[in-house]
């Protein structure tokens, strides 16, 4: 084959993959992510775009991050975790606590508290699946659990005499970028190949998009859940790790606000809530835009009050407007769109022997 020949083939595969992207809620995040760093750099005559600005931005990203993966790998089989920031909280409490009053070295805090965070993850996925009530509800409980826990810990101190190790790693950022930021996106990475690329992620879709179909294929919906919460954990825990190094110190406060960034980021990022899709560049993009917003809010000196209600107003508009497009399509027939990656789900794993719950 010539050399033009092949050019054009090779155009002719990739003009409607670039097609689809262009049309992706995932183009569009990363469209308003581009145009709102840069209208905050002119906004703040470029002082947004100056180093120590650029490490304070990314810095306090990561956290968005984290929480919005551990939210999307739980709505993905169709779940709500409803104790995101009470887990994370808990678990930062917990690693600070440990440092602080008890001289544990940093290193097995820290594996002390993404442990307890996995720990509990696949506790509330395994009484969801025991007790068959709603995640709603079981997280709701944990939640409740969690915080009464965390105050328990910290009272009304606040715990800053931990490890100045682990403070370091929380503010080192080497040519400006922090590595709490790059832990964040090697997270968001293993997480995409785990799910895209391995049998057990693929089992979680499949799961999510049709239990029935699962069951008959011999995937356990209910191993589903209980892997999904246990991720999910693993996710906040490391968030919460992340979240101990870049802080002055824990106390009761921390994880409070979590709760409607972890579902706006996925929400906004296009994961649908019926499970059965994922988004996870897009997850990421989303925790930019709300990152953004709260840095316009500190730009501007606007009420925080308005940045939780434009976000929420996002979200509500994104699930609005998934929910009417999913309609249209039930009234014409036509079949669901390629995910917010830009390219189709997975497949589903191959029958395998055996019966399912």
């Amino acid at each position: 084959m010539s050399r033009p020949s092949a050019i054009r083939d090779q155009w002719s595969r990739t003009t409607p993959a670039l097609r689809r992207f262009s049309r992706s809620t995932t183009a569009m995040l990363l469209c308003v992510v581009v145009a709102g760093y840069v209208a905050l750099g002119v906004a703040s005559s470029g002082a947004f775009f100056e180093g120590p600005s650029v490490r304070v931005f990314l810095q306090y990203l990561a956290t968005p991050i984290l929480i919005g993966l551990a939210q999307m790998v739980a709505l993905c089989v169709g779940q709500l975790n409803l104790a995101v920031g009470a887990l994370g909280g808990f678990t930062a409490c917990l690693t600070g606590v440990l440092m602080a009053d008890h001289g544990v070295p940093a290193a097995v805090a820290v594996i002390v508290g993404l442990l307890t965070a996995t720990a509990i993850g696949l506790v509330t996925g395994l009484v969801i699946v025991a007790t068959q009530i709603n995640g709603f509800i079981v997280t709701l409980a944990t939640m409740t659990i969690l915080l009464g826990a965390q105050y328990r810990l910290t009272g009304t101190r606040t715990v800053d005499g931990y490890s100045p190790t682990l403070r370091d790693l929380g503010t080192a950022a080497p040519l400006n970028i922090p590595l709490v930021f790059v832990t964040a996106l090697v997270a968001a990475a293993l997480l995409a190949a785990f799910m895209y690329r391995t049998v057990a992620g693929r089992r979680l879709l499949a799961a999510g998009g049709n239990p029935l179909a699962a069951r008959l294929s011999g995937i356990s919906t209910d191993r589903q859940i209980v892997a999904a919460h246990t991720l999910s954990g693993l996710l906040i825990g490391v968030a919460a790790v992340t979240a101990t190094a870049s802080l002055p110190g824990v106390n009761r406060s921390v994880g409070g606000d979590w709760l409607l960034p972890s579902f706006a980021a996925p929400i906004i990022g296009g994961v649908a809530l019926t499970g059965g899709s994922i988004a996870v560049f897009g997850t990421v993009l989303a925790a930019f835009v709300t990152r953004l917003i709260d840095a316009a809010r500190a730009q501007f000196s606007l009420d925080p009050s308005w940045v939780n209600l434009l976000i929420g107003l996002v979200v509500l508009g994104t699930v609005a407007g998934g929910r009417l497009h999913q309609t249209r399509l039930g009234k014409t027939g036509g079949t669901a769109a390629p995910s917010a990656e830009g390219g189709k789900q997975p497949p589903a794993v191959l029958p395998q022997p055996g019966g399912a719950r």
